[in-house]
């Protein structure tokens, strides 16, 4: 079957209509494909479906490889009803100037602009920037007044975040960037922005975001600066991040800035009382220290649950004590208890109660200056991996430690080492790249996706050791999205002491709900650089659900598609549905479904770093050298008219 789609050429930049065949895995002659038993695990019943997108195909011409290609069509009311016409459109570019504000340059702890050693603007754009880091990330458009923002936020070591207006066509409901628009969000009540992921809009209208990849406390002590280079000797990772951010945020000065300043979820909103609107920052440091992927709010305000990005990581829920005010809550960890094995597994949670603070009371923390060593003794593992009396073993993504919580410093490890002190009291910190959260009302589900099955998820892997070793499951290098019920209205939720939880939703379980499927082909085959299958999900990241529509949308973050897609997946028949495709090297992020803005439906989508994630040993590798067009970008699939029902 032949279908259309929308192709978004990055090179011209032109929008053209095509006509293209649609591959597939499973007629291929040349491939071997682990196929499941179905590549759905888990269907739902219950509400038809009502909007149908078209399919895309998967790139196989260079012009296709190199091009944003979105679903150009979507028929309303389960195929019966009137299909509209709708496609791509892209609103704005890193490096765009306007108003004065280049997007996405990196600035100090006195909100100017910082240069490298050419006199170059530093730039968060990933492979085409000139710092560390992936790009323009998680952007939410926000309605206040009866204007319409968007506020973009930036995954380097120097997170920053940019606010912008956009005017929106009352007859076709295509968006576009007001010029002379854009601000600078200054973050300098947090101490500044760190590696900002994904994110989501409250349900009060704000934008929430995240800081991944904390930096290690333990390893960044003020024993390791070195005082005649400014920089810390020891780096996070293969960007040293840490050190980029001391440089270019802090201007070298090591006394200014802490490991433990990063790690948390920010919050911003938009005021529009008046022409210039005001964005106002907060640093939520109550809601837990970790590698945050994002954290989501659920419908009742006050709960939201946390992903934490990485190897050997744990899941988080944070409980607010006021509705739509998350400056004070209790934090929880899930401790997976298993229940099977087969496929991605599936497990009922059990929610460790770690602590409840304030932001002010862990602000004050920071302030008054602390370190690892000030909340922990630690000492070195015995030869046979055992711990001293009075230590307790634990493995998370710093690897196996044996700890002590010093006398009074609970609350600094609760919140300030969450990840390390739920360890400590039983929770599991065994997941591998836990990824994006949406949540279901439908059918009263939540879903989180797990980028890979590897690692601390398998049974005896190396990094359970000192560990639970509670998630044991077979290795899926494509990943999955887990489904996890509600507790319904009569049950009443509980955590580990019998304590009731003060919330109505609590999720109580854990299940594979859809997984990739490994594939190999052979050289010369159109997806001889495919190992997931084309016509399933590799390395799933960001997911969105449309309300009333049975579609979970799924982005991917991977090397295993060499063009990462963006999915809809029906929950009730188990169709996948590729309806987005971005460029060569690049990664889906972002993607978030807004139902009514004025009328209108839209679908947001951000490439970040086209032809970055590449290899010179790559099949299609003269693709980044050809490439003109390498900038992260913003945009939207859309319009949807709901009223052509």
């Amino acid at each position: 079957m032949r279908k259309s789609y929308i192709s978004i050429a990055v090179a011209s930049m032109v929008a053209s209509l095509a006509l293209v065949g649609c591959g597939s895995s499973s007629s291929s002659s040349d491939t071997t494909v682990d196929t499941p038993s179905s590549n759905s695990l888990v269907r739902e019943s219950g509400i038809a479906k009502k909007v149908v997108l078209a399919e895309i195909p998967a790139p196989l011409t260079n012009e296709e490889k190199s091009s944003i290609i979105a679903t150009d069509s979507v028929t309303y009311d389960n195929g019966e009803g009137s299909t509209s016409t709708i496609g791509f459109t892209k609103l704005i570019s890193a490096k765009t100037i306007n108003n004065g504000q280049t997007f996405g340059a990196v600035k100090d702890f006195n909100d100017a602009t910082v240069t490298d050693n050419d006199g170059n603007l530093i730039i968060c754009d990933g492979a085409n920037g000139n710092i560390g880091g992936s790009g323009l990330d998680h952007t939410s458009i926000l309605t206040n007044n009866g204007r319409i923002f968007a506020v973009s936020q930036f995954e380097c070591a120097n997170g920053s975040m940019y606010g912008y207006e956009l005017s929106q066509d009352a007859s076709t409901g295509a968006l576009s960037v007001i010029p002379n628009s854009m601000q600078y969000i200054s973050q300098k009540s947090g101490f500044g922005g760190w590696v900002h992921c994904a994110g989501m809009v409250t349900p009060w209208g704000t934008h929430l975001g995240s800081e991944e990849y904390e930096p290690d406390a333990r390893a960044f002590t003020a024993a390791s600066y070195d005082a005649n280079l400014g920089y810390f000797n020891a780096g996070y990772g293969e960007s040293d991040y840490f050190n980029q951010n001391l440089k270019y945020y802090w201007n070298g000065d090591h006394t200014k800035t802490s490991p433990y300043y990063y790690g948390f979820i920010p919050e911003v909103s938009v005021s529009a009382t008046s022409t210039t609107p005001t964005y106002t920052y907060t640093k939520h440091f109550s809601m837990g220290r970790a590698a945050w992927e994002l954290a989501y709010v659920m419908p009742d305000q006050k709960t939201a649950y946390l992903s934490d990005d990485g190897t050997n990581v744990g899941f988080y829920m944070y409980v607010a004590n006021t509705a739509g005010n998350l400056s004070a809550g209790s934090l929880y960890a899930a401790k997976w208890n298993q229940t099977s094995g087969e496929e991605a597994g599936a497990a009922d949670l059990t929610w460790i109660k770690l602590g409840t603070a304030t932001d002010a009371e862990i602000k004050s923390i920071l302030d008054a200056g602390i370190e690892f060593s000030d909340i922990f003794d630690a000492v070195d593992p015995a030869d046979d991996n055992t711990c001293a009396q009075g230590y307790t073993r634990i493995n998370t993504s710093w690897g196996l430690e044996c700890l002590s919580v010093k006398a009074g410093k609970e609350k600094a490890a609760a919140f300030l080492e969450t990840r390390r002190y739920s360890a400590m009291l039983g929770a599991t910190t065994e997941f591998r790249k836990e990824e994006g959260i949406t949540y279901n009302p439908d059918h009263n589900k939540l879903y989180v996706a797990m980028s890979e099955i590897r690692k601390g998820m398998l049974d005896g892997d190396s990094n359970d050791t000192g560990g639970n070793n509670d998630i044991r499951l077979a290795e899926n290098k494509c990943g999955a999205v887990y489904g996890l019920d509600v507790y319904g209205a009569t049950e009443t939720p509980k955590d580990s002491t019998n304590t009731t939880i003060n919330s109505s939703y609590v999720v109580k379980n854990m299940y594979g709900v859809v997984r990739g499927i490994a594939a190999s082909y052979d050289a010369g085959s159109d997806y001889e650089a495919y190992t997931c299958a084309p016509d399933s999900i590799a390395h799933p990241d960001n997911i969105t659900y449309l309300q009333g529509e049975n579609l979970l949308v799924i982005g991917e973050d991977t090397d295993r598609h060499p063009n990462d897609f963006i999915w809809a997946y029906d929950v009730v028949s188990g169709k996948m549905t590729r309806i987005l495709s971005t460029p060569y090297g690049s990664e889906t992020t972002s993607p978030y479904w807004y139902k009514d803005i004025n009328g209108f439906g839209y679908l947001t989508a951000v490439t970040q770093h086209p032809f970055g994630e590449t290899s010179s040993s790559d099949p299609d590798y003269s693709l980044v050298e050809s490439a003109t067009n390498k900038e992260s970008s913003f945009g939207v699939v859309g319009p949807f008219n709901f009223t052509a029902r």
